[in-house]
């Protein structure tokens, strides 16, 4: 399960002034996923998460407008606090995996790779994703989105900063 031939897939880092236990437990701990992850104005809805290898998360994100994507994690490997590793894809309610609903070329899976590191009593996250066995019009179609992707995962991550604050 290799990233796939020339792709540089996405990197973000950000340091957060909060202990790694708390920041990992924001990524595995469903009453607080919920209340950050996802773009911003939306709302996630977790309808599972069992986090151990092979475990997944399931929910739904809700648009302003009212639209639903169903979306999963399988997760590949888990060891807190210091790294998470899982797929992730759109799904339906079912967690059947499924074509994502704005682009039929977007890769159907993106391994995620999330490091935690403590520095000073500060975490540094980075999170490096990109598609698996996806096909040259799928690496087409992430590439040609990743600078869009990594803003919006910017913006996540200023959620999570933001719920963070409000854990102290």
């Amino acid at each position: 399960m290799n990233q796939a031939e020339g792709t540089q897939g996405i990197v973000l880092s950000r340091v957060y002034d909060a202990p790694r236990e708390l920041v990992y437990k924001m990524w595995t701990d469903p009453e607080h996923f919920g209340k950050w992850w996802g773009p911003k104005g939306f709302t996630l809805k977790v309808a599972k998460m069992d986090v151990r290898p092979g475990g997944m998360f399931l929910g739904s994100q809700h648009s302003p407008q009212g639209h639903v994507m169903w979306g999963k994690f399988v997760y590949q490997e888990v060891a807190a606090p210091d790294k998470l590793v899982f797929l992730q894809s759109f799904s339906d309610e079912d967690g059947n995996t499924v074509r994502a609903p704005f682009d039929p070329n977007w890769p159907l899976e993106i391994l995620n790779i999330l490091t935690f590191a403590e520095e000073n009593g500060k975490t540094v996250l980075t999170m490096q994703g990109g598609p698996v066995n996806a096909s040259e019009q799928e690496l087409a179609a992430f590439n040609g989105m990743a600078p869009m992707v990594q803003q919006g995962l910017g913006g996540t991550f200023d959620q999570l900063a933001d719920h963070l604050a409000g854990q102290k």
